[in-house]
């Protein structure tokens, strides 16, 4: 397990783990939570983050970005020129090519709008952006994303902070057969299961924010994320047993008294 790293456009992580930065009640109790986590990665909203104004908390002053990956998102855009100004902005700012693009069709459902994510994604691709993409669990259009440039794909498993969980098991696994990009699950997770779940289906990591910002211990809920990606990717890589209607004795027949 130490040798199998997750890897983003040839970046090697130790977790498979990627924590949002986004509702907890403090500063404080965020850079907690990703700390138990265990987090490489955390996501940073580049519209709504204070990065200049020294009389209000600076997450940089929290969670060190010489020590943790930042991965700028387009959380609360809704075109693709707006997208595409947001990661401009974060590249001309802190230098990151490496980000995750979301583009939102609404404010009710936050589903991606799938047409102008495309369009954004072959636009940073051709720009020397690294682009994980936030993406409907579509397979075909994961696929054009894939074609697009994209260095990693990104499917929801539900509405953003539902915390229904995967609600589409098939779509994933299609996506996971089709692709070798990194497939990570983002969106919708609201349990520790779900991160397990999400890990067997053969996904190389999730991405969680509200379920451990809005959960009652968040402390204790980064802590069961932790583990549960890892026991995920350990059965994963066990390999399950075939699945039958009958039953099997555990013990052998031979022989008995």
């Amino acid at each position: 397990m130490k040798k199998d790293s997750l890897v983003i456009a040839k970046k090697k992580f130790k977790s498979r783990l990627i924590v949002g930065t986004g509702k907890y009640r403090s500063m404080s109790q965020c850079a907690k939570a990703i700390s138990l986590s265990g987090a490489d990665i955390v996501t940073v909203a580049v519209r709504r983050v204070n990065i200049s104004d020294k009389s209000k908390p600076l997450l940089m002053d929290y969670i060190n970005p010489k020590k943790i990956t930042y991965l700028p998102n387009t959380a609360g855009c809704f075109t693709s020129e707006e997208a595409l100004r947001t990661l401009r902005l974060a590249r001309e700012i802190g230098g990151w090519k490496l980000v995750k693009l979301e583009v939102l069709g609404d404010k009710k459902n936050l589903y991606p709008d799938v047409i102008e994510t495309l369009k954004s994604t072959e636009v940073l691709s051709k720009e020397g952006f690294k682009v994980m993409v936030y993406c409907t669990d579509d397979p075909l259009m994961a696929k054009r994303l894939e074609n697009a440039g994209a260095c990693a794909i990104m499917p929801l498993a539900a509405p953003i902070g539902s915390g229904l969980g995967i609600l589409n098991k098939v779509n994933v696994k299609m996506i996971r057969k089709q692709t070798k990009l990194p497939l990570i699950i983002d969106a919708g997770l609201g349990q520790a299961s779900d991160a397990t779940i999400s890990m067997e289906l053969g996904c190389d990591g999730v991405l969680v924010n509200t379920a451990i910002a809005k959960a009652n211990k968040p402390f204790e809920m980064a802590l069961a994320f932790k583990n549960a990606v890892i026991a995920g990717r350990q059965s994963f890589l066990a390999g399950r047993i075939k699945q039958n209607l009958m039953g099997s004795a555990s013990s052998p027949l031979d022989g008995i008294i």
